[in-house]
């Protein structure tokens, strides 16, 4: 039979653990929405040359994924060694330009007539009608980067799948540190589909510093309905096939189980187009 001190002590050791269970999962929803949403379309622009980040730097990742903490009867995270099958065909032949500007490119696009972005990835087409009159430095320039090559056979490197829900692409390095060497300035930031501090699925829009006016190359592609401030330049809208594309490399997830990493399905850009329709 069990004592009374023996019961006691029972019910103190379970109400310890159910606090520990509270504070940890605290903890974790905590540090998920502060890195998540707070800095996940992050950049650092340093010199003439525009470096993209996405909040934090390799190491910090390291430890926060190394700090992660389960807590009594909750699932645990995958494990990156329990990734999925990955959905996507072989990049295609060649390999990453290496180029830089000093300064950006000139007025040269249309801006009363229509464009159209189309991304040919490895997982399938993404085809996006382009904000021409209402972004476009943004149209431009990505005009001017496609006809260059410099999209082309580069990673999209990072998927979140949790507090947000984006793919980001557009880093000729793959690791969220590259850029064309200059920036561009913010455009379209009262569109009307930004409602609610939403950017809808949908929606490509341009990373940034979470300063004014500092998005160069890097751009994200929104799957499904995200929380985010309207400071980050809205100027493309992906067509339906594309968001098939897009589900199908959300469904693969991400590397780390946290809902922020390199995506496990391998989503290269084979060749990146802009034409005017």
């Amino acid at each position: 039979m069990v004592s009374q001190e023996q019961r006691r002590r029972q019910l103190a050791r379970e109400k310890f653990l159910r606090q520990q269970q509270r504070r940890t999962e605290a903890r974790r929803k905590s540090r998920l929405r502060n890195s998540v949403i707070a800095s996940v379309l992050g950049v650092v622009v340093i010199g003439s040359v525009a470096l993209y980040t996405t909040g934090v730097l390799k190491d910090d990742d390291k430890k926060t994924n190394a700090s992660a903490e389960t807590t009594p009867g909750a699932t645990p995270s995958a494990s990156p060694n329990d990734k999925p099958s990955d959905p996507c065909k072989k990049a295609a032949a060649g390999s990453v330009k290496k180029l830089s500007w000093k300064k950006e490119p000139a007025m040269s696009v249309d801006t009363s007539a229509k464009y159209t972005l189309k991304l040919a990835t490895t997982c399938g087409d993404i085809g996006i009608a382009l904000k021409t009159s209402a972004a476009p430095h943004t149209v431009n320039s990505f005009d001017f980067l496609a006809g260059e090559g410099y999209f082309d056979h580069t990673k999209c490197h990072r998927l979140t799948t949790q507090g947000i829900y984006v793919l980001q692409c557009g880093d000729p390095q793959g690791t969220g540190t590259g850029g064309p060497g200059y920036t561009l300035p913010d455009e379209n930031l009262k569109d009307k589909s930004l409602k609610n501090n939403t950017y809808p699925a949908g929606t490509v829009a341009m990373a940034n510093t979470g300063q004014a006016h500092t998005g160069g190359s890097q751009f994200f592609l929104v799957y499904k309905d995200s929380p985010l401030p309207p400071s980050y330049t809205p100027f493309g809208t992906i067509d339906a096939a594309g968001m098939k594309v897009l589900d199908k490399i959300a469904k693969a997830g991400e590397n780390t189980g946290g809902g922020d990493g390199a995506p496990n399905a391998t989503v290269v850009i084979d060749k990146a187009t802009v034409a005017k329709s």
